[in-house]
């Protein structure tokens, strides 16, 4: 296999710092943990923004801060959310009592020069802090937030998190040319608590959504809470990339709150224990088909 890709995703869009002072949500702090996660072995930084108030948000402008702040501190790849999250600026009211995801705030995730742009391209229900928030993306949604994507010049990263999601949406854009191979496909498992739609953590389930995989496809997996570390050694075992971070998981043992760094440091010794060798920026870029970053990039810095 090539080399193992490890992604942080320092913020996500759910957590909050009453639940893990370590979580960074402003852009100096997530370019700061990112920076130490990249130092860990990170190659690639999923990301969400903020808003001053903690509030999620995709708006282009913090999203931009926290990508120029990286971008002076190391060469990671930077991947914006268009998922956004389940408060501030990405919640409508609706006069049945849901909630809904706002898709126009969405859209803004593509708009702040990033290397890649997660698209969740599927209906489900994300059941957080009491409410139930409908995040609504038919197939004419879809078929606006990948032209949106690849308009920017920036490569999809195919989010799904049940088998259908990849057989449905996810591969008839891809007949449809919205991508080049190779197609890399983001499963996310465990979520299943909070979002109706979403699957458990298996390793049946995990070898299932691998054989509906797209040819010329890579992989990675995310896992929700004490899913993450089965699930991405399992993913490591059956030559897949993988994601941690405190988007998807807060603590690094019971009880104990965890870094991004920490979390990072962890998956990069279990590669390299399973014999395997850990992809610098510059090698993910190669293995995904993105173009190199801008020349003016610093390095990295200390």
């Amino acid at each position: 296999m090539s080399k193992v890709m490890i992604t942080v995703a320092p913020t996500g869009g759910m957590a909050s710092k009453a639940q893990n002072p370590n979580l960074p949500t402003q852009p100096a702090e997530i370019a700061e943990s990112v920076h130490r996660a990249f130092r860990e072995g990170a190659c690639i930084a999923a990301l969400h923004a903020r808003r001053p108030d903690d509030e999620a948000t995709c708006n282009a402008d913090i999203y931009r801060d926290i990508n120029e702040s990286i971008r002076a501190r190391c060469d990671i790849v930077i991947n914006n959310s268009t998922g956004g999250g389940s408060s501030g600026d990405m919640l409508k009211s609706r006069p049945d009592g849901l909630y809904e995801s706002n898709f126009e705030e969405r859209l803004k995730g593509c708009e702040a020069g990033a290397e890649m742009a997660t698209f969740d391209g599927m209906t489900f229900v994300d059941v957080h802090g009491g409410k139930e928030i409908v995040v609504i993306t038919p197939p004419s949604r879809c078929e606006t937030l990948v032209k949106r994507i690849i308009d920017r010049g920036i490569k999809p990263e195919w989010e799904v998190f049940a088998p259908n999601h990849i057989l449905q949406d996810v591969t008839r854009l891809i007949q449809k040319g919205y991508d080049k191979p190779p197609y890399y496909i983001n499963m996310v498992l465990g979520a299943d608590k909070g979002f109706q739609g979403a699957m458990p953590y298996s390793h049946d389930v995990l070898t299932a959504m691998i054989a509906a995989l797209p040819p010329q496809s890579i992989f990675c997996v995310s896992a929700i809470g004490p899913a993450q570390l089965p699930a991405t050694t399992q993913a490591m075992l059956l030559g897949g990339h993988v994601r941690v971070g405190l988007e998807d998981n807060n603590y690094y043992s019971r009880g104990e709150l965890a870094t991004n760094e920490q979390l990072v440091a962890r998956t990069r010794r279990i590669a390299v224990e399973l014999g395997l060798e850990i992809a610098t920026p510059a090698e993910a870029r190669d293995i995904i088909g993105l173009r190199q970053p801008v020349a003016n990039v610093v390095p990295d810095v200390a």
